[in-house]
C-alpha cells in the first residue's frame, strides 16, 4: 500500500504575519535552564508576571538536564575570600577580565548554595558538618561535590511548580525564539518572536524585559569525529542567544577567547581531569610523565597541553589506573552517570576499564561559553546587557569561568533587576515581526535547497580552518615564542590553505633559525595566498641569507603579486 503524497499546500503552509499567537508579560525568560528557571523564581517572587520560553520542556532541558556531580565555585566564608577567586580567575584568564563581574558570583556564591540547600540540593560535607570543598584550582579550594546532584533540574522544576509560582510564572515549552523585538523611540527590549515547533505558528511576545538564558554556543566548531551533535557542549545550546542578542544591538565581547577543551579521544565528551584530580588523577604524557602543574583549565594551561599533544611526548593520557578501587568506583558513578552514561558504554566498548588502562586525550572542536572561558554578550555585575532592559545570563553572558553557580546567580541578579518593568503596552514593531517571520518560513520558500544538516556540516568545518587561521596570524602581531613557531612549521601542511596562510604569518615573528627553512619551503606552496603570505613574512626575516635567496626564488613566481612583494622585498 503507498502512502498518498502531500500537496505542496499541505507540507508547505507559511501561516499568514496576521495570525500570530500573541503573548505579554512583565518579565520574558527565554531558556528554562540554570539561569533561565532562576532568573523566573527570583522575578516572581519579586512580584513580576513572568513568561518562561523553552524550545524543549522546561523539566528536562538544557546543559543540567542530566545533573550537576559539583559546583565550581563555593567560595565558602572562612575557608576561602572572594578575592582571591577574582585572583585567581584574573590569572586563568591571563588578566583578560571584568573583575566586578566574576565579584559578584564570587560573593554571591554561597548564599545561592544556602538557597539550593533549601530546595533540597545536596551538598557534601565531612565529618564535622562542614562543607566538604577541595582544590582543583592553581590556588584555592572552591569545589563543593554533589552527592545527588542528577537530580538537581527536578528540584528546580518542583520550585516552578508550587502554587505560588504558577500564579505567576507561565511556562510556554517547544516554543522557539529567533529575535528579541526592540522598540524604535529609544532602542529597549520589547519582547520577542518564534515559532512553536509543534504547530509551526508564529508566537509574539510583549514584555517589560528580557532575559537571555539560552546556554553556550556548542554547535560552533565540527568535532573531529564529524558528528554534528557529538560536542563538548550541550548541543541543544547552539548559540541562538548569542544571535538573537547581536542582532537586537548588544555587545559580545571575548569572542577571540574560543573555547576548547581536553577531551576523550574519539568519544568527544569531556575527559574531566579537574574532575579526577581531587581523587588523585592527573595527566600524563606517553612516558607516563606529568606534563602540567594543574588541571584546572585556563590558557597556561591549554597552551601546555596542546604543545604535549603536537610534540614526540604525545599521546596524552589521563591517568586513573593507579588509584586505589574506591577511588575509581567513584569516578566511575560521577562520570557515568551524571556527566555522561553514554561514556561508560565508550569504554566498555572498547574494552578498557579505568582500573587497567589510562584515558587518551585530545582537543575539542571550538566553541563559545562564558561559564567555561570567557566569550559572550557583554554584560554588568546586574546581568544587564548593552541594550537596555535586556539581560542575558548562565554560560551566554561574559562571566569567565561563572559554571553552574555563577548561571544561578546571574539569573538571579537577571530576574531581581528586570522585575522593576512592567508590561510593554505598545505595538510590537511590524519591520521586526515581519523579519522574524521571514527568517523562521524561509526554508518552506525552497524545498528542494541543500538539507540542513549538510548546511551545518560545511558551515562548521569552515569555522575550525578560519578560526585556528586567525589565531595564527595573530601570533604574527603578538609574538611567536619557540613553542608555537613549531606548531606553525606543523600548519604549514594543513590541508586548509588558510591556516597554512596563518601559520606563515605566525613565523613572520618566530626566531630566524626557526622561520626561515620553514618558510622558505612554503614559498612553493600550490596556493598563492600561501606563498604570498610567505614572502611577506620571510621580508621581515631578510637580514639573513636564506631568506634573501627563498625571497630571490619568489621573483619568478607564476603569481604577479607574489613577484611584485618578493622584489620589493629585495
Amino acid at each position: 500500500m503507498t502512502t498518498p503524497a502531500h500537496t505542496p499546500s499541505e507540507t508547505l503552509r507559511v501561516p499568514a504575519l496576521g495570525d500570530a499567537e500573541e503573548l505579554a508579560c512583565d518579565v520574558l525568560v527565554i531558556g528554562g535552564g540554570t539561569a533561565g528557571t532562576m532568573a523566573a523564581l527570583t522575578a516572581a517572587e519579586h512580584g513580576s508576571d513572568v513568561l518562561l520560553l523553552e524550545k524543549a520542556h522546561v523539566r528536562h532541558s538544557g546543559a543540567l538536564a542530566m545533573g550537576m556531580d559539583g559546583v565550581n565555585i563555593a567560595v565558602i566564608p572562612g575557608r576561602a575570600e572572594p578575592d582571591d577567586y577574582v585572583a585567581e580567575i584574573t590569572r586563568a584568564d591571563d588578566g583578560i577580565v571584568d573583575q566586578s563581574t566574576v565579584r559578584q558570583t564570587a560573593t554571591r556564591g554561597f548564599a545561592m548554595v544556602r538557597r539550593l540547600e533549601s530546595y533540597g540540593v545536596k551538598f557534601e560535607k565531612d565529618e564535622h558538618g562542614d562543607y566538604a570543598v577541595r582544590q582543583v584550582h592553581r590556588s584555592g579550594s572552591y569545589v563543593l561535590p554533589m552527592p545527588e546532584g542528577k537530580d538537581v533540574k527536578k528540584v528546580l522544576y518542583r520550585q516552578l511548580r508550587r502554587r505560588e509560582m504558577r500564579e505567576r510564572v507561565r511556562i510556554e515549552n517547544r516554543v522557539m525564539p529567533v529575535r528579541v523585538l526592540t522598540s524604535p523611540e529609544d532602542g529597549r527590549a520589547v519582547g520577542a518572536a518564534g515559532l512553536n515547533t509543534r504547530t509551526g505558528a508564529f508566537v509574539t511576545v510583549r514584555a517589560g524585559a528580557v532575559i537571555l538564558a539560552t546556554g553556550a554556543c556548542g554547535r560552533l566548531g565540527l568535532p573531529a569525529p564529524g558528528c554534528l551533535y557529538g560536542t563538548y557542549e550541550n548541543p541543544t545550546n547552539a548559540g541562538d542567544g548569542y544571535a538573537m542578542a547581536y542582532h537586537a544591538g548588544a555587545e559580545l565581547t571575548g569572542i577571540e577567547c574560543f573555547q576548547i577543551n581536553p577531551l576523550i579521544k574519539d568519544y568527544n565528551g569531556p575527559a574531566r581531569a579537574y574532575v579526577a584530580n581531587p581523587f588523585g588523577g592527573y595527566q600524563v604524557d606517553r612516558h607516563g610523565e606529568r606534563f602540567v602543574d594543574s588541571d584546572y583549565w585556563s590558557g597556561q594551561t591549554m597552551a601546555e597541553f596542546a604543545a604535549e599533544v603536537a610534540s614526540d611526548r604525545g599521546p596524552v593520557y589521563l591517568k586513573l589506573s593507579h588509584l586505589p578501587e574506591e577511588s575509581v568506583s567513584a569516578l566511575e558513578s560521577i562520570l557515568h552517570s551524571t556527566e555522561r552514561p553514554t561514556r561508560g558504554t565508550f569504554h566498555a566498548g572498547r574494552g578498557h576499564d579505568y582500573r587497567t588502562h589510562d584515558v587518551e586525550m585530545h582537543i575539542s572542536e571550538i566553541g563559545l561559553c562564558g561559564g567555561h572561558s570567557a566569550s559572550g554578550v557583554r554584560v554588568d555585575d546586574h546581568a544587564r546587557t548593552t541594550v537596555p532592559r535586556l539581560y542575558a545570563a548562565d554560560d551566554l553572558a561574559c562571566v569567565p569561568h561563572n559554571y553552574m553557580i555563577g548561571a544561578f546567580v546571574y539569573g538571579d541578579l537577571a530576574g531581581a533587576d528586570a522585575s522593576q518593568y512592567g508590561r510593554y503596552e505598545g505595538e510590537s514593531p511590524l519591520d521586526q515581526l515581519s523579519q522574524a517571520h521571514e527568517l523562521i518560513y524561509r526554508p518552506l520558500r525552497s524545498p528542494d535547497g541543500p538539507p540542513q544538516p549538510q548546511v551545518e556540516y560545511k558551515l562548521r568545518r569552515f569555522v575550525n580552518d578560519l578560526v585556528r587561521a586567525a589565531a595564527y596570524e595573530a601570533l604574527g602581531t603578538a609574538g611567536c615564542p619557540a613553542v608555537l613557531a613549531a606548531r606553525a612549521e606543523e600548519a604549514l601542511t594543513d590541508p586548509a590553505w588558510q591556516v597554512r596562510a596563518g601559520a606563515a604569518g605566525a613565523l613572520s615573528a618566530a626566531a630566524p633559525g626557526l622561520a626561515v627553512p620553514a618558510l622558505a619551503k612554503a614559498v612553493a606552496d600550490a596556493n598563492a595566498d600561501v606563498r604570498k603570505a610567505a614572502v611577506l613574512a620571510l621580508t621581515r626575516h631578510r637580514a639573513a641569507e636564506d631568506a634573501r635567496a627563498a625571497l630571490a626564488a619568489a621573483t619568478t613566481d607564476p603569481d604577479p603579486d607574489v613577484r611584485a612583494y618578493a622584489a620589493r622585498a629585495l
